[in-house]
């Protein structure tokens, strides 16, 4: 029988203005293309140490235990909450999008007690209510998302750390969206675990996921350890609690594997540790706060772009991600039909929504090596033809002079008469 026989892969060269993946930085993909070697190789060793090095300048952190799950962003969320939440233990999650709902499907698998603050899509969660979460529910752990692209908000941060320890919980909080884009602060904050991804702000491929682990999340992480039996020595000691459920995710052993005993785990994915080193470092390059700067007028540029076509922006200005903004599709307009008139006419992507937004709004980001000017105004003309084509009454030109204005300012976004959450 013969098989069918495929060309070569050879995709369309696509401005990914998504909430991600987004396009990936050139010098990443170079990186990736070296050779390969051993995972107990000493050059691949020492890369595994500078990864960790650079991950927490990125991570704004002192923590030891910053590293990489192999795997795409959900990867790292599963392997900290799989080893931070004991089955049976309690977990109190904010769910305000699709991605607090994501965290609670995981902790269900995990046979967690689990416990939310549910909050409209769109909306965050303020100091108060966590600390009456907490109060309320007395959970081991405290989990929320920082931004959530499926509603472009993110949830403040500042004094959950220092809440959480009060009350004696461990702390996770998921920043694949805003890694690299918006300030992950992670030592100020006091967060004990933060897992992202490269596919974002990073701009990187999906595939790694940075993690950084506090001392007293990985005591506790360590207390579970259950070294599996093929890799056992004479001396091998266990932890006290419950064995972590999953061996892949298993923190303790992937901890161990990144330490100086090297206690082989699994086998490293080293082009992806390759690309994730780049990214550190091109962003490290770059400077934090310039990177955060050139995101913040990446999405004020947009956002001014969308009122200037008289177009409604989703969420509360106070609380938008820098790098992901969500509009409300105008009435009468086929919001799918603008989406393939973009990709087909002008090989750009912006993306559709989930849940309760699905078909209501779209979701333009600017981010990591697309968070440019001359990237976002090519997407506001682009998205003002596709508008026009579809009979909406767009004044011609007026985003992509806003935009401009917005840009060289570096004015964060104006909500005229107030929050535009509800209605269109």
């Amino acid at each position: 029988m013969t098989g069918a026989f495929f060309g070569q892969i050879d995709p369309p060269r696509r401005l990914l203005m998504g909430p991600g993946p987004v396009n990936v930085h050139p010098r990443v993909l170079r990186a990736m293309s070296a050779d390969m070697l051993g995972q107990f190789d000493p050059e691949m060793t020492a890369y595994m140490n500078e990864t960790m090095a650079l991950y927490r300048q990125v991570f704004m952190t002192e923590n030891r235990w910053t590293f990489l799950i192999d795997g795409t962003a959900r990867a790292g969320i599963e392997a900290a909450l799989v080893s931070l939440v004991e089955p049976g233990s309690r977990i109190l999650i904010v769910r305000a999008g699709r991605f607090g709902l994501l965290l609670s499907e995981i902790a269900e698998r995990i046979g967690a007690d689990i416990r939310t603050i549910d909050l409209e899509w769109g909306e965050v969660a303020t100091l108060e209510q966590i600390e009456a979460g907490i109060k309320e529910h007395r959970p081991r752990v405290f989990a929320c998302i920082h931004g959530d692209t499926s509603t472009t908000m993110a949830q403040p941060l500042s004094g959950v750390g220092e809440l959480c320890r009060k009350y004696d919980v461990l702390s996770y909080v998921d920043a694949t969206a805003t890694l690299g884009g918006n300030p992950v602060d992670v030592d100020g904050w006091g967060i004990d675990v933060v897992t992202a991804g490269l596919q974002k702000c990073m701009g990187g491929p999906p595939g790694s996921a940075p993690i950084t682990i506090s001392d007293r999340a990985a005591e506790f992480i360590f207390s579970r350890r259950h070294v599996e039996q093929g890799i056992r020595g004479s001396g091998t000691q266990d932890g006290s609690g419950a064995r972590i459920g999953s061996n892949y995710f298993d923190l303790a052993m992937v901890m161990d594997y990144w330490s100086e005993k090297r206690l082989n785990h699994h086998t490293e994915a080293t082009t992806m540790l390759y690309g994730a080193r780049e990214c550190a470092r091109v962003m490290l390059e770059e400077g934090l706060e310039a990177r955060f700067d050139r995101h913040r007028r990446a999405g004020a540029a947009v956002t001014a772009g969308l009122r200037a076509m008289g177009l409604r922006v989703f969420g509360h200005d106070a609380h938008r991600m820098a790098n992901v903004t969500g509009v409300w599709i105008p009435e009468g307009v086929d919001g799918e039909a603008v989406r393939l008139r973009m990709r087909e006419d002008f090989e750009i992507e912006i993306g559709t929504a989930f849940g309760p937004l699905i078909g209501k709004i779209w979701r333009i980001g600017a981010m990591g090596y697309n968070a440019m000017k001359h990237n976002v105004l090519i997407t506001l003309g682009a998205l003002e033809a596709a508008l026009a084509g579809q009979g909406w009454p767009v004044p011609r030109g007026a985003a992509v002079d806003a935009a401009l204005a917005a840009w060289n300012a570096g004015t964060a976004p104006d909500a005229g008469a107030g929050g535009e959450k509800a209605g269109k």
